[in-house]
């Protein structure tokens, strides 16, 4: 029989007015806490012959994302523990854009704050070893359901804000600005923990960004997943005090983790028509009210879908996670269209990315996105120049770039073809702040963006659990789905779920025809048009691996990110913005 344990735990940190992660503003800073901000886990294991495995660790954060700093900092607290696996941890986020930000080792994403926050990833650090602990002194038998459910499409809880992108993709249903809802997966699945025939805990993977809550906002907020589980939590809290059949242990404690899945181009605002008039509509208190009633209709839909839940059969409980470096990465034939040579590259960000999203983030106004446009394409003739002394070089980067208007070269440091110490400051904010940073000597050494990331399979019986650490597209993700299955030896994708914001950050996974749209989606596909075919290559060979036996696998399990020198640290380690 499989054992069960959960537990949740607050993470106390205060909000001190800096800016929160998620829209990129350094405008958007926190001076309140709405709600808590919580650390919620569920192990599972199942009984091995020779005494207990090692469990499978669920932890979600109401956060924007997972940072290797927060990741490496939780594996090297449990690392004590024998019953602790890192292969086994598997780390979400929320992705609430109303979380403290500064929680990265990598620059770009704290540049907003304005940098590094140590005493954030202390308290995350500290409230995730404790939540997961908690769970494991609660371990016990239990019985493990699964479910699905759909959103009846008038139900308004997503939408597609990437239309035209999605329409590019030739396996879907073309679909009219009016039909945006239907644009997306409307599936739920759903993992629920029973003792005593009664429903303790439960996983919700379901893809909506928790943008309920918009950049005017100045309180940290679990947005509509926070409300989902909370929600949740409370109706099971109230069915427990009812029931005769249950055990106090579990009872008085229900933990529901809502965590993400293909939430790339899927918005929780509406996506049509007079789009921007109607959410202007929604403001101050009214968002907090929209996010509450979001995040009721994913708790219902949860709920509801373990009525007609089946048993999961636990003969496994396994994990494999490997870090690769996907700024190098061959892809294979069968994820480029038949194409030999598609490769990754290092990461850009392209004029899209500053631009925003167009109900949820509005970015850079649209003059200086067309000023982007043009000196990015002046830059990148005079790079493919045949006498250009650096020709080949970037031949290969604009090959797998794309069409892409790259504007940051993340990997290089350059700005629109500039080193950072003299690119033009006026574009954008964040640029005038990474110059800043740049000429204090703060990011010399340093990533802005990661190169090395993980990916990660987990088996649960006959459900398979890909985890990705980018926001994935409705259709991304699909094709994911179908790979790894596909590796796998599976018929279909049907038992194979995703997790997205999962283990770190990595920007966003389009498919290569969405990515031509070079949409705000496409802008922050960071390695290229074939980001994610490199990653079916990469997790097909690892589902290969999972196929064998535990010591026949052969996969890299060293590589890891660099953490950025000390110093440099330092000096973008926040402690004089809290103005």
């Amino acid at each position: 029989m499989p054992k069960s344990g959960w537990a949740k735990q607050e993470i106390q940190i205060e909000a001190k007015n800096l800016a929160m992660f998620g829209y990129g503003q350094m405008s958007h800073r926190a001076t309140k806490k709405r709600t808590a901000l919580f650390a919620r886990t569920i192990l599972i294991t199942v009984d091995a012959d020779q005494g207990e495995e090692q469990p499978i660790i669920f932890c979600c954060l109401d956060l924007g994302c997972i940072t290797f700093a927060m990741r490496d900092g939780i594996v090297q607290s449990l690392s004590k523990y024998t019953w602790f696996d890192q292969e086994k941890l598997v780390l979400m986020a929320t992705h609430t854009h109303s979380a403290p930000g500064g929680c990265s080792y990598d620059a770009l994403y704290n540049m907003p704050t304005p940098g590094f926050v140590a005493e954030h990833v202390d308290l995350i650090v500290q409230a995730t070893v404790q939540s997961i602990s908690d769970a494991y002194q609660t371990m016990a038998d239990c019985e493990l359901r699964t479910a699905q459910n759909t959103f009846a499409t008038h139900i308004p809880v997503a939408w597609n804000r990437s239309l035209d992108a999605y329409n590019q993709n030739p396996e879907v249903t073309q679909r009219k600005l009016s039909e945006t809802h239907l644009a997306l997966d409307r599936e739920m699945n759903v993992l629920g923990i029973y003792q005593n025939d009664q429903l303790c805990a439960l996983m919700s993977l379901f893809g909506v960004h928790a943008t309920c809550l918009g950049n005017q906002l100045d309180a940290y907020d679990g947005d509509n997943k926070g409300y989902a589980a909370a929600s949740t939590e409370q109706y099971l809290s109230l069915q427990s005090t009812t029931s005769q059949s249950l055990s106090s242990q579990g009872v008085l404690s229900p933990v529901a983790i809502f965590a993400q899945s293909t939430a790339g181009d899927v918005s929780p605002h509406f996506h049509g028509k007079d789009q921007l008039k109607i959410r202007n509509k929604i403001q101050g208190e009214a968002e907090y009210q929209y996010a509450e009633r979001n995040g009721q209709l994913q708790s219902e839909c949860a709920l509801q879908a373990l009525n007609c839940s089946q048993t999961l059969s636990l003969s496994k409980a396994e994990a494999v996670l490997q870090y690769i470096d996907l700024s190098n990465v061959d892809v294979d034939p069968e994820f480029s269209r038949g194409m030999h040579g598609a490769k990754t590259s290092q990461p850009c960000h392209g004029s899209a990315f500053f631009a925003g999203t167009p109900v949820d983030g509005l970015g850079t106004a649209k003059p200086i996105v067309m000023a982007m446009n043009l000196l990015s394409n002046q830059v990148r003739k005079v790079r493919l120049n045949p006498k250009h002394p650096q020709f080949e070089k970037y031949q290969t980067l604009y090959a797998s770039q794309g069409n892409k208007p790259i504007v940051l070269e993340a990997g290089e440091k350059k700005i629109l073809g500039q080193r950072l110490n003299i690119a033009p400051s006026f574009v954008d904010p964040l640029i005038a702040e990474m110059n800043r940073q740049y000429r204090a000597g703060a990011i010399q050494h340093s990533q802005l963006v990661p190169t090395i990331v993980p990916i990660q399979l987990v088996q649960l019986g006959e459900i398979t659990i890909v985890c990705c650490a980018g926001e994935v597209t409705t259709i991304a993700g699909q094709r994911l789905k179908q790979s790894v299955a596909k590796a796998l030896g599976a018929q279909s994708s049907e038992k194979t779920w995703l997790i997205s914001y999962c283990n770190d950050y990595m920007g966003y996974v389009t498919t290569n025809e969405e990515y031509q749209l070079q949409a705000y989606e496409g802008g922050h596909t960071l390695y290229g048009q074939w980001t994610l075919g490199a990653l079916q290559t990469r997790f097909s060979t690892l589902a290969q691996q999972m196929r064998l036996e535990k010591v026949d696998r052969t996969y890299d399990q060293n590589l890891r990110p660099l953490i950025p020198p000390k110093h440099e640290l330092a000096k973008r380690t926040n402690n004089i913005y809290s103005q």
